[in-house]
């Protein structure tokens, strides 16, 4: 893990995303498409940590290298409470830090709750590992990680 100071300069798709969430009134430092943070995760400028379960990522899969926080835990997606300290523990509060969950909404809660505590440089990474689920009720068909063929991994 870099070291990250708070004087030094966002990148450029960060940037962007920043002034978009501040331009929409988000609470949080905004939200990046999967391919630009498979980018910023594979050129070393941001850190990826997936929020899902543990069971998620054995059996759905998960990014190679990606660190895990859980946001929630087991089948009935019970809020971690300790999410913040364990986030703070394995990134610091000044990375730049890429949230990844299934469709991106539990991301969002994560980024916020991290903002909350003080994180600025957290974001949610749009549309999430497998994506919105589509008219035949099924994930992947139309968007997130895997559908945009970016690498990924299954147990």
């Amino acid at each position: 893990m870099s070291v990250v100071t708070l004087t030094e300069p966002l990148p450029e798709a960060l940037e962007l995303a920043r002034a978009v969430a501040l331009s929409t009134g988000l609470n949080y430092a905004g939200g990046v498409s999967p391919r630009t943070a498979w980018e910023l995760f594979s050129t070393g400028q941001a850190l990826l940590v997936d929020v899902r379960t543990t069971e998620e990522r054995k059996f759905v899969g998960h990014v190679p290298e990606s660190l895990h926080v859980a946001w929630a835990t087991g089948t009935a997606l019970t809020r971690n409470p300790r999410f913040v300290r364990e986030l703070e523990a394995r990134t610091g509060k000044h990375a730049n830090v890429l949230l990844l969950c299934r469709s991106g909404k539990r991301s969002v809660l994560a980024a916020q709750a991290a903002a909350a505590a003080g994180f600025t440089r957290v974001f949610n990474v749009l549309e999430g590992f497998e994506g919105e689920i589509d008219a035949r009720r099924h994930r992947g068909g139309g968007d997130g990680w895997r559908f945009h063929d970016l690498p990924w991994v299954q147990d």
